[in-house]
This record gives structure tokens, C-alpha cells and sequence, in this order.
């Protein structure tokens, strides 16, 4: 039941984004600032945001109700780190989405959406070398980058 959660909520969310960012370009407040060729650049961050959002949020939330002796609870603090760090995660993809779609100015509108897919789907890297412990976010993020809190104090 929590995966299918899961994955609806990171659906729902993708779609949610794209129609939000496509009000705002295409009849809203930045229709001047993103050229026709470049909708499909805010097109592709829209999945990434909404998506990203939608799947690490109910596991974020699931992390602070369910636990067990391997994996203990996340705490409230804890959680709303990592809250924040998603939602900073989506201001930076949101960022990306809107510089890419300004090559739309300058290429047709299948070159800007390759593009756009390198550039969005890679752009979590320079985040992986941030010291995330000095941050608090060490036992997440410290993981994925293989090394952990004890390998860090040694």
C-alpha cells in the first residue's frame, strides 16, 4: 500500500508541476520571459520537480511514524531538514529549468528538450560533493555517497 503511495503521489506530483509551470509561462507572469522553443525545457523540470517531491515526501513522512531496531524513527527536526533540503532541491531544479529554457531563444525545440533532459537529469551532481554532514544531513545523503559518520571521524 505505501509503495503504490508512493508512486501516485510522485505522479500526481509531476503532472501537478508541469500545469503549474505551464500556467506561468504560457498565459501568466513569465510568458515574456521563456521563448515558444523552450516550453519543453520547463516541461522536463516540471516532471523532475513534481516528481522528486512527490516520491521523498511520504517517505520522509513514513520515516517518522514507522521504525524498527535497524531503522529507528526519524525524528521531528530531522524530517524538516530534510524537508527543507528537498525544497531546495526544487528551487535549484526550478533554476536549471528556466536557464535551459532560455536556449530556446537560439535552438529549435527538440535540440532545447535533449538538452534540457542532460542538463535537469544531471544537475543533482555538484550537490553530491557538499559535506552534507557538516549540514546535519550525513546520515542520508553520506550514504549515497558511500562513505558514512564513522568513516568520516576515523
Amino acid at each position: 500500500m505505501g509503495v503504490l503511495l508512493v508512486l501516485a503521489t510522485a505522479t500526481l506530483g509531476a503532472y501537478a508541476v508541469v500545469a503549474l509551470l505551464g500556467q506561468a509561462v504560457d498565459s501568466g507572469p513569465l510568458s515574456s520571459a521563456v521563448p515558444e522553443e523552450g516550453h519543453n525545457a520547463l516541461v522536463v523540470g516540471g516532471i523532475a520537480i513534481g516528481g522528486l517531491t512527490g516520491l521523498m515526501l511520504p517517505l520522509i513522512f513514513f520515516g517518522m511514524v514507522r521504525g524498527n531496531e535497524h531503522t529507528p524513527r526519524v525524528g521531528p527536526v530531522s524530517a524538516a531538514r530534510k524537508v527543507l533540503a528537498v525544497l531546495v532541491f526544487d528551487v535549484v531544479l526550478t533554476v536549471v529549468s528556466f536557464v535551459v529554457a532560455q536556449l530556446g531563444w537560439l535552438l529549435p525545440a527538440q535540440i532545447t528538450t535533449v538538452v534540457a533532459v542532460f542538463v535537469i537529469g544531471f544537475s543533482w551532481m555538484p550537490l553530491a560533493m557538499v559535506p552534507w554532514e557538516r549540514f546535519g544531513l550525513g546520515e542520508g545523503f553520506g550514504k549515497l555517497r558511500g562513505s558514512s559518520a564513522s568513516d568520516q571521524a576515523q
